[in-house]
């Protein structure tokens, strides 16, 4: 009988399987060791700690699963909406209560004083949540922001009155040393000036803010944290400029726009999300170095200057950064993309020969100059400053500037001139550089009236029927044809003759006058009443778009940014009055149940919508209507400037927000 025990069997193991047995083994025995003495410490107590860190600031939304879109609804019978999440998030908190508890109020104070510079607006926010749609946790988590600000603040006393009626308030810490100035929420001003007290501005006012709040609730639901919403889809729009990256873009350009018209939640919100959400770390991704700068550094910017939070300060800085790598070329003008994890820059291949577009490196002065002045590092200035000089001595054919510009021979490209798109904001940066520094930036000044001096000599035409017009210029051939965006010079000659009594004011004054009107014509004679994106003049047709691609309407700002300039300088009822008509344009055609959207021919009666709501209608278009209705002294020209996307700066030596670092740092070594 053959004997079956516990070592032996009656199948044995071939030598063949016992090899097999014994690699594995092995192999098993090297990941083992590999994993213990030589992959880097993913596990140890740090990285566990920081994990919980962020599941207990990130709150119990975490756990709760995106809705999905509504394609029907509106917002108030939406069932995302409804009681499903409450009862949800309820039941998040009773289970895990001892988990999501915000940190005790005690902590967040000493956190505010650690910092040594916090607005009282940025503190408050620092409990926010992300915003949640159901008016039972709004309800929640306002009581709670209530009961942290008694813990960490004292009161907030009101100041005196600067200029021209504007306040501020000071926002005082554990440190009473410590005391910051805030334009106050809603954009100071005169209370008791006719202007804010007369009921129908007023109510233009509301119905501005409420078109505000549309866009920013419908972006809140359908895009919260992306760049741009789609309106008609009801989801992102990932053809932005800035791509598919959660940016948020319309968050970040829009957020001073709904500080200036005092909606406080909204702004709360969009503030705790870029503490908590907002980098560029992590993003590998070809930036437009303009269209970052002028939303993402001129908004944090204009926000800092507002409060004095340094978070905005910090991320303005931590932007610009990302934007140096660009600057290292040969002549130091700056390519047009830069990949912002990588730091390789390069320029658009469309554009005459590998060439930099002089609306995009001459639209930084504003915003790198002020950053330096804030955090005292003038290697910012520094990049801005070479740019200028190399525009300055380059020589200027018949004093003017073509677009193009290669950044490693310092030579022109394509003899193609405009005042409008590759050319427009360079323009407007040389005046308005002046214009911040208090008016001692005379280079600026003497580049501006020469340049201006120019294109009225080469460029600007009246048509037969007296409308004036500035052309774009092609190899020394006026094209009679004038782009939206040249829409802008209105206001900037206007501007030009106001802060300075020369020989070109009366002239300057004029064309901003006729150029103004001109744009206007572009909007009353289309059946909408909203303007294309370029029109063209002849002895046939005049400020009217002829060619297909040229027709569309996407919520662009320069015309009405033009309205706000020339109201503030001449007081003439008609800016406000074509304002308003444009508001009522914008609802009748542009709005839909979830946004806004731009238009594909403005000649249409009943015309297509193209489905996006741009981040610039908040940052600019809602903005600029909004101030054309307020009293001068929100905002008054005199204290500010604003940049190319409505971004307003403090003037230095004029503005109690200007907010100038008391030391200045050496060059670092960053490029």
């Amino acid at each position: 009988m053959y004997r079956i025990g516990p070592i032996g069997r009656k199948s044995n193991f071939h030598s063949r399987e016992k090899c097999l047995i014994g690699l594995v083994l092995v192999t098993l025995c090297f990941l083992c060791f590999g994993g213990i003495f030589l992959l880097p410490d993913n596990f140890g107590g740090d990285r566990v700690l920081r994990v919980y860190k962020h599941f207990q600031k990130a709150g119990p939304e975490i756990f709760i699963p995106a809705p999905p879109l509504a394609a029907h609804a509106p917002r108030n019978e939406d069932p995302h909406f409804m009681g499903d999440r409450q009862r949800l998030e309820q039941k998040i908190r009773a289970e895990l209560g001892d988990i999501l508890d915000e940190p005790p109020a005690a902590q967040a104070a000493a956190a505010v004083a650690a910092a040594g510079e916090a607005g009282a607006f940025g503190a408050d926010a620092a409990n926010v949540q992300a915003p949640a749609p159901a008016a039972a946790l709004d309800e929640q988590l306002e009581q709670e922001r209530a009961e942290a600000e008694d813990a960490r603040h004292v009161a907030v006393p009101v100041l005196a009155a600067p200029a021209q009626g504007d306040s501020g308030t000071v926002s005082t810490h554990n440190n009473p040393a410590q005391q910051i100035i805030q334009l106050p929420m809603g954009g100071g001003g005169n209370e008791e000036a006719p202007d804010t007290l007369d009921a129908t501005l007023e109510e233009r006012r509301q119905k501005i803010k409420e078109m505000m709040e549309h866009a920013w609730r419908n972006y809140k639901l359908y895009a919260w944290g992306k760049n741009e919403l789609r309106p008609l889809s009801q989801r992102p729009h990932s053809g932005s400029i800035f791509g598919s990256y959660d940016l948020g873009a319309t968050i970040v350009d829009g957020l001073d726009t709904l500080y200036i018209m005092g909606l406080e939640n909204e702004y709360r919100e969009g503030r705790d999300w870029i503490e908590r959400k907002f980098t560029l770390d992590n993003i590998s991704a070809e930036l437009s170095v303009f269209e970052t700068n002028i939303r993402f550094v001129g908004g944090m910017l204009t926000l800092y200057a507002f409060t004095g939070d340094p978070l905005y300060k910090e991320k303005a800085q931590h932007v610009a950064d990302k934007l140096l790598p660009a600057f290292q070329t040969p002549t130091g003008i700056p390519y047009a993309l830069v990949n912002t994890k990588s730091g390789v820059a390069k320029n658009y291949g469309w554009a005459s020969g590998g060439s930099s577009i002089l609306s995009e490196f001459g639209t930084l002065h504003l915003e790198f100059a002020y950053l330096s002045d804030i955090t005292g590092n003038p290697l910012y200035r520094e990049r801005v400053q070479t740019i200028r000089q190399v525009l300055k001595e380059i020589e200027k054919p018949k004093g003017l500037y073509p677009n193009f510009l290669n950044p490693k021979t310092g030579k022109w490209g394509q003899l193609h001139m405009s005042l409008g798109a590759l050319g427009d904001s360079y323009y407007e940066y040389l005046l308005k550089a002046w214009l911040q520094s208090g008016q001692t930036d005379e280079e600026a000044r003497e580049m501006y009236d020469e340049a201006m001096v120019a294109i009225m000599d080469k460029m600007v035409r009246t048509s037969p029927n007296g409308l004036t017009y500035v052309s774009d210029l092609k190899f020394d051939r006026l094209e009679h044809k004038m782009d939206h965006l040249a829409c802008f010079s209105g206001g900037l000659f206007a501007l030009g003759a106001a802060t300075r009594q020369n020989e070109h004011r009366d002239k300057y004054m004029e064309v901003g006058k006729g150029i103004t009107n001109t744009c206007h014509e572009s909007y009353i004679r289309a059946p909408t009443q909203l303007g294309p994106e370029a029109f063209r003049f002849s002895d046939a047709v005049e400020a009217r778009a002829l060619r297909s691609q040229e027709k569309y309407y996407i919520l662009r700002p320069e015309t009405f940014e033009s309205y706000f300039v020339l109201w503030r300088l001449t007081h003439d009822q008609k800016y406000r009055d074509w304002g308003w008509e444009a508001v009522l344009a914008l609802e009748k055609h542009c709005r839909t149940p979830h946004g806004y959207c731009g238009l594909r021919n403005v000649y249409q009666q009943e015309p297509q919508k193209d489905d996006v709501q741009q981040s610039f209608f908040l940052a600019e278009t809602l903005k600029y209507l909004y101030l054309l209705f307020s009293d001068d002294s929100v905002l008054p020209l005199d204290e500010w400037v604003f940049n190319t996307e409505a971004h307003p700066l403090p003037i230095k030596g004029a503005n109690q927000y200007y907010r100038q670092a008391p030391v200045t740092l050496p060059v670092s070594n960053a490029s």
